[in-house]
C-alpha cells in the first residue's frame, strides 16, 4: 500500500468479543458475605490491573464524587407448576401488560412452549392458576394470573427466584436475600443488577462519611439484556426496551458532581445505560422516564460514566460489548484473561471489576 492511501479498519465482529472460560469458575453461589469478594480493578490509562478486595474501592472514590446505584428489585418472577394434565410447566413473568391496570395480565414466557399454546392453563397452586391468552410476535405469550387476592401479593407467595440458566441449580432461601441489593425498593426486575450485590449498608454509609453523594436511578432489568448476540454484525443486533427513571434531584445532584469537578461512578452496567440515556449536551443530565433501549458498543463514547464498578460478563453479550464501548475491547479482553488467570469468579455470583 502506499503511504497516501487511506488505511481500512475492519468492523468488529460478534465473534471479537468472545472468550475461554472454564466452567468452574462460573459463580454458583454468592461469596459467604457481600463483601467478601474480589475486585479487578483496571487502569484505563496504564492498562494495569490489582487484584484487591471488594472494599477497597472506598480508597478509589474522592469526596465530591457520585456514586449511582440502580434501585430497582426483583421479584419472584418464576411460576412453577403443572398443566391439567400433570405434566410439569413453568412460566416467567416478564413485564405487566401496558394498560392493563388490574395488574393481572402480562408478558411472559413459558415451557414447555409448544404445548402451552393459547387457551391452555399452569396450575401453579390451589391459589394461583396461569392462564395463556396469546402468543407474541418472539415467541412468548400474554398470560393471566387467576387467585384470590392482589396479583403482585400472588406472585411473592408462589413465585420463586428468577435464578439465571448459568446457575444451575434451584433458587433457596438465601436467595431471595442474596439475589438482592441491599438498596433494592422499586420493584419490576427479572435480573438483578449484580454489580450492586456487593455492597453491605456499611460500605455504603462509608462512603457517605467520606464526602461521596451516593444516589439512586431505576432501570428494570428484563432477560433481553442477557441474551446473546447471534448476530455476527453486532450493529444488528436489538436490545429489548427497559424501563427507567432518574428523578429531577439525582439529575440535579449529577450535575451539581460534574460541575463540582467530581466523578460519577456507574454501579453496573444497567446505571451506566440510564445515565447515558439521561445525559444531555456535553455531559449534562436531564431527569426522566420511560423506555430505554439503548445498545452501547463501540466505538459510543461515553458522556455520562466517568468510572464503571461491573461484574464479569458472558461472551458474544451486549453487557460486555458495552464495557468494551467504555475501556476498549483488548484492554476488557486482557483484564478477562488475568481474571481467568487468577480464577476470579465469574457472572451474577461471581467478583467484580472496577474500572477507573
Amino acid at each position: 500500500m502506499t503511504a497516501d492511501a487511506p488505511s481500512t479498519v475492519r468492523a468488529l465482529r460478534t465473534s471479537d468479543f468472545d472468550y475461554e472460560l472454564p466452567e468452574r469458575l462460573i459463580a454458583q453461589r454468592p461469596a459467604p458475605a457481600r463483601d467478601e469478594s474480589r475486585l479487578l480493578i483496571l487502569d484505563r490509562e496504564s492498562g494495569t490491573f490489582e487484584d484487591r478486595r471488594f472494599p477497597d474501592l472506598l480508597n478509589r472514590l474522592n469526596p465530591g464524587d457520585a456514586l449511582v446505584l440502580n434501585d430497582t428489585r426483583v421479584f419472584p418472577a418464576r411460576l412453577i407448576g403443572r398443566k391439567p394434565t400433570g405434566a410439569a410447566a413453568e412460566v416467567l413473568l416478564l413485564t405487566p401488560l401496558a394498560g392493563d391496570r388490574s395488574g393481572r395480565d402480562w408478558e411472559a414466557i413459558v415451557r414447555p412452549g409448544g404445548k402451552l399454546k393459547p387457551g391452555r392453563e399452569v396450575i401453579v397452586s390451589d391459589g394461583l392458576r396461569v392462564l395463556i391468552l396469546d402468543s407474541t410476535s418472539e415467541g412468548g405469550r400474554i398470560v393471566r394470573l387467576e387467585g384470590e387476592g392482589e396479583p403482585m401479593a400472588l406472585v411473592e407467595r408462589y413465585g420463586s427466584v428468577p435464578l439465571p440458566p448459568y446457575v444451575q441449580r434451584v433458587a433457596d432461601a438465601e436467595d431471595r436475600e442474596r439475589y438482592q441489593t441491599v438498596y433494592a425498593r422499586t420493584v419490576g426486575s427479572v435480573a438483578a443488577p449484580t454489580a450492586g450485590l456487593h455492597f453491605t449498608p456499611e460500605l455504603l454509609a462509608a462512603a457517605r462519611e467520606a464526602g461521596v453523594s451516593v444516589v439512586h436511578i431505576t432501570l428494570h432489568v428484563g432477560l433481553g439484556t442477557f441474551r446473546p448476540v447471534e448476530a455476527e454484525d453486532p450493529a444488528e443486533h436489538e436490545l429489548h426496551a427497559e424501563r427507567w427513571a432518574m428523578t429531577p434531584q439525582c439529575a440535579s445532584t449529577l450535575n451539581a458532581t460534574r460541575e463540582a469537578g467530581g466523578r460519577v461512578w456507574a454501579v453496573g452496567t444497567t446505571s451506566a445505560r440510564v445515565l447515558e440515556t439521561a445525559v444531555m449536551g456535553q455531559g449534562r443530565f436531564q431527569p426522566g422516564e420511560g423506555w430505554t433501549d439503548l445498545y452501547i458498543l463501540p466505538p459510543h463514547r461515553m458522556l455520562g460514566v466517568d468510572g464503571l464498578l461491573t461484574n464479569f460478563h458472558l461472551p458474544r453479550s451486549s453487557l460486555l460489548m458495552l464495557v468494551s464501548a467504555f475501556a476498549g475491547r483488548e484492554l476488557v479482553l486482557d483484564a478477562y484473561r488475568h481474571a481467568v488467570r487468577e480464577e476470579y469468579r465469574f457472572y451474577s455470583y461471581g467478583d467484580a471489576m472496577l474500572i477507573v
